[in-house]
């Protein structure tokens, strides 16, 4: 069990009131602040105390020793709170240490993190040990606990047992159930997600929906089943049916869902000027859409839509530690208060000058510092490279379905009828249908059709990267596509583009063919060329990573490809199951 909620033991808690006793020295003392306090919703000026990673004091007071303490005079600087992501998927291709890193240069020290990939990819005691592990980081780590893998998946009853969901919700490093994309199921019946619900709100922990497009009635229904909040509001006007109902409403702003600016006006045209029951999340974007920031740009976007500047801040900080109940440690700048801290250059600018996290400098005066986020040995956590033991031949590339799989944007696709020929070894450029095969790491079983709108040129990707870690097929050419799976191979997983029998572009994914291990920054480059090359053969869409990502996710609309075959999501039945290898 995690410490996280009362992460001080009686030594250190004696030792915090012997530097407010005089006793003892603090670490850092930050001078004059001109700081955010949010229980007055002013501006004030105050000193502040910091012993290790904690606030021990504010108010006009000094220490009387400072002999082996850091003493900054913030005369010129503004503080506020670290910034908090409520909504993280920490392995759209990066991973929970690098995603942290580089989170808190732009000011973000907390992160609530969707657990879906330690269930489906790692065993218990392994997820718990890196939970355990990443208490080490400067950036404080909590998580969610899943109830659904939101596709078909073989065994899931394995995977999502009682036993599990309860391991996971007793953790003290969760925070919350869901998100819910398997509500339609507990609609229909499903007792045993109310009995986890029941759980986690007896537990005190929150519950988070997945309601794209929910009716009022919808809406009301499921708070009624115990959800707390919801984050897929996409108008104004979903967010004031949301609000109507009595939800914490998550505004996003992803590379899918970029809609923040666009809520934010229509709010202002709806006359919600009430902010406390909203609060900012990014929902896992991938890593270029970061380039510019990340919580801090959100909350840039609504001082220039015109959101009170304490608003702005406080949806990003203390709103969200109130909701999840630990604002005894975050979200603040005040006594007791975990000692994260931005230091920005005015008060309109919330990307930081200078980061505090856990009392320790991981940006200063603009550069990052050499406080590390310390390697992990993901091998000991059952992230390693993919051994795949198996061969992929022509035989595999049999394609013969009826009707195929017809992208409508980056995430939902829908069924066509397939009217051209198959049967050969390569399509033609001149339309923008591939040949697309979901097939088992194991090697086990497949599935193939063909895919309509991802792209017009592309000869060959295969991509160990999706939402179950099975590998995903696409492309014209059947002779790259063999090229494409054996490179995959020996990088140990990853995506990799094949064409006229030369690699054209690769992405590793040495941890367990899913995430990287390279810094965000590095990643990037390597996405963005990724992303450059799928659009030069025609992928239309705004993100191809959330693309291969989704292909098998039933909580969307309206044809999928999983595990157990093709599924019709809105009747919930296969239309043509896997087939054996």
């Amino acid at each position: 069990m995690l410490e996280q909620r009362y992460r001080w033991k009686n030594k250190h808690l004696r030792m915090h009131i012997s530097v407010l006793d005089g006793k003892t020295s603090p670490t850092i003392l930050l001078k004059n602040a001109l700081y955010l306090n949010q229980s007055f919703r002013k501006w004030m000026r105050a000193n502040i105390w910091i012993y290790e990673d904690r606030i021990v004091y504010v108010g006009e007071n000094l220490p009387t020793h400072i002999e082996n303490c850091e003493v900054i005079d913030c005369t010129n600087e503004i503080l506020v709170p670290g910034y908090i992501e409520p909504h993280a998927h920490p392995f759209q291709l990066y991973n929970p240490q690098t995603l942290a890193a580089y989170a808190s240069q732009f000011g973000t020290t907390t992160l609530i993190n969707d657990n879906m990939a330690l269930m489906l990819n790692l065993k218990k005691r392994e997820a718990f040990s890196l939970l355990k592990d990443l208490r080490s980081i400067p950036t404080t780590m909590y998580w969610w606990s899943r109830f659904d893998s939101q596709t078909e998946i073989l065994h899931e009853e394995e995977i999502f047992s009682n036993s599990n969901i309860k391991s996971w919700l007793e953790h003290d490093a969760v925070l919350q159930g869901g998100e819910l994309t398997g509500w339609p199921r507990l609609l229909n019946g499903d007792d045993m997600m109310l009995h986890w619900i029941q759980e986690a709100k007896r537990m005190r922990k929150k519950i988070e929906g997945h309601f794209p497009g929910a009716s009022e009635k919808t809406l009301a229904k499921m708070m009624l089943l115990g959800t707390d909040c919801d984050h897929e509001a996409m108008t104004g006007e979903e967010v004031y049916k949301r609000l109507m109902q009595g939800y914490m409403v998550s505004l996003r702003y992803s590379s899918i869902r970029p809609d923040l600016p666009q809520i934010l006006d229509d709010m202002k045209r709806l006359g919600i000027e009430a902010y406390d029951r909203l609060i900012f999340n990014t929902d896992g974007s991938s890593s270029a859409f970061y380039e510019q920031g990340m919580n801090d740009l959100m909350i840039r976007i609504a001082i220039e839509k015109g959101v009170p500047i304490i608003d702005a801040y406080n949806m990003a900080t203390v709103n969200i530690a109130r909701y999840y109940n630990i604002d005894h440690l975050h979200g603040q700048i005040a006594t007791g208060r975990i000692a994260n801290i931005n230091f920005l250059s005015s008060i309109e600018n919330p990307a930081p000058v200078s980061v505090l996290a856990k009392g320790k400098w991981v940006k200063r005066d603009g550069v990052k510092t050499e406080v590390t986020y310390p390697p992990l040995k993901w091998k000991e956590y059952g992230l390693k490279e993919m051994e795949l033991d198996w061969e992929l031949t022509m035989d595999d590339l049999q394609f013969s379905m009826p009707f195929g799989i017809k992208m409508e944007n980056s995430v939902i696709t829908k069924p066509y009828s397939i009217a051209i020929d198959v049967s050969g070894d390569e399509l033609s450029h001149d339309h923008d249908e591939c040949y697309f095969t979901l097939i088992d790491r194991n090697g086990k079983w497949r599935i193939n059709t063909l895919l309509k709108g991802f792209a017009s040129k592309l000869s060959a990707l295969a991509s160990s990267f999706s939402n179950t870690g099975d590998i995903i097929l696409i492309g014209k050419n059947k002779q790259d596509l063999l090229l494409a799976f054996n490179r995959m191979k020996e990088l140990g997983g990853g995506i990799v583009m094949v064409e006229d029998d030369q690699v054209v572009c690769e992405l590793p994914l040495h941890l367990n063919g899913i995430m990287s291990d390279l810094p965000m920054e590095d990643l990037m480059v390597q996405e963005k060329r990724l992303s450059e090359e799928l659009r030069a053969r025609g992928y239309s869409f705004s993100d191809p990573i959330y693309s291969l990502l989704f292909f098998s996710s039933t909580h969307l609309p309206y044809i999928r490809i999983t595990q157990q075959g093709m599924y019709d999501v809105m009747n919930k039945t296969v239309l043509f199951p896997s087939i054996m290898r």
